[in-house]
């Protein structure tokens, strides 16, 4: 038996959360000038240009111009042509830690010199990130990770197949239009929009490493953009955050085949509608709605986990799963897989008897949802249908980002 090894962590910190735009309202007029950025703030050398009208909204734009099929590619085109191209980004060219590292040492040089713009620029500045979960996750990631003493706020386009943290902040979770009035009429709201915070988390995983000469090799993994490897001692260490929710079982099996099938063919990935077929097709193909004629109960949860969460300050406790429970969720937005909410509305009982609250974005908290197989997860369509609610971890106060919430440790 080989043995897994899963902390999920909290950053309690306010100063670095995430801070998020929910969507604002439309306004009638919009002037582009309001969203520009200078040349010389950008590049540093650059030739001097004059600023007659002062930007209330300046934005850097961020687009992944290989999601929503030809959409990406679309949308970097129409920000270039409506701002200075200058300040819109291509994420298959340019990775934002080096953009933005680059920007705020070109404004913190400019400052210095007393430019005024520069200074405006720095307080007001807000990015617009177009792509899926992933894409906006990465971002969120990297001003994270800057500590800057004012980060900048985000927006999000929803570019990907579920778009939970963009549907969880109101900016819907259908592809957008890529036309001017449609961009337009984005930025429109983005410099409307109010600022909130979430919640970030981070994941270890620590797997033991092979002994010598044993033919137990473990594969080069490509991770993602929120992921890192390293060794330490006699184990593999997997570390890194997240924004939305991380599965184990069913639902991680089920995504890790169609991230693998769209890198192998992302010619047969054109859409949204398409990835949401394919998505499914795969999770029939392994056996989720037939589970019990395809997966041994062997396989089922409580076999393979034991999980350990912080109820109350300090006090661990072990986590009952029901002996049915084939995926387990662990959740910080009320969306998953397309704007469901798995967590749902606690009726006053469960609120009272088994302490557990409504989902919020910002409250400290992570739900952890069970579900049998996929005909379970379709209950989400109905009017308050809901997985199996399994408990809540918290946050201990008073700690850093490092402290551990959720435990987990597999035995496969």
């Amino acid at each position: 038996m080989e043995e897994f090894l899963f902390h999920v962590v909290s950053r309690s910190a306010d100063r670095v959360k995430g801070k998020l735009l929910a969507m604002g309202s439309l306004m009638n007029e919009i002037n582009l000038k309001d969203f520009y950025i200078p040349n010389y703030i950008l590049s540093i050398g650059s030739e001097g240009e004059s600023v007659s009208h002062l930007p209330v909204c300046p934005v850097i734009a961020f687009i992944n111009s290989k999601s929503g099929g030809q959409l990406g590619g679309e949308l970097l085109i129409r920000y270039r042509a409506l701002l200075n191209k200058s300040q819109v980004f291509d994420l298959g060219e340019s990775r934002p830690d080096k953009v933005l590292h680059q920007l705020y040492r070109n404004l913190g040089m400019l400052k210095d010199n007393g430019d005024l713009l520069a200074a405006h620029i720095e307080k007001n500045l807000r990015l617009i990130v177009a792509g899926g979960d992933g894409t906006a996750s990465w971002l969120l990631g990297v001003v994270s990770d800057m500590k800057l003493p004012h980060p900048p706020s985000i927006a999000t386009v929803p570019l990907g197949t579920g778009n939970n943290l963009h549907f969880s902040f109101g900016w819907g979770k259908k592809n957008p239009g890529t036309d001017s009035q449609s961009v337009e009429s984005f930025l429109s709201q983005v410099r409307s929009a109010r600022e909130m915070k979430i919640d970030s988390w981070h994941i270890l995983m620590r797997m033991r490493s092979p002994k010598e000469g044993s033919s137990d090799s473990i594969a080069a993994l490509e991770l993602p953009h929120c992921l890192h490897a390293f060794h330490q001692d006699n184990w593999h260490v997997f570390r890194g955050g997240f924004w939305n929710y991380f599965s184990i079982g069913m639902d991680a099996q089920v995504s890790y085949a169609f991230h693998s099938e769209r890198k192998l063919h992302p010619e047969n990935f054109k859409n949204q509608l398409t990835n949401q077929k394919a998505y499914l097709k795969i999770a029939c193909k392994q056996g989720w709605f037939v589970s019990p004629l395809c997966h041994p109960t062997s396989r089922n949860i409580a076999n393979l986990v034991t999980v350990k969460i912080m109820k109350r300050e300090g006090i661990w406790e072990d986590l009952v799963i029901p002996s049915s429970i084939r995926s387990i969720i662990c959740l910080n937005l009320p969306s998953f897989s397309g704007g469901l909410d798995p967590w749902g509305d606690p009726s006053k009982n469960k609120l009272r008897h088994r302490y557990l609250t409504p989902p919020y974005v910002d409250d400290g908290l992570i739900e952890i949802v069970g579900f049998r197989n996929a005909w379970h997860g379709l209950v989400l369509l109905a009017p308050n249908g809901h997985g199996t609610r399994l408990g809540q971890g918290r946050r201990q106060k008073g700690f850093s980002w490092s402290f551990i919430k959720v435990q987990l440790t597999m035995l496969l």
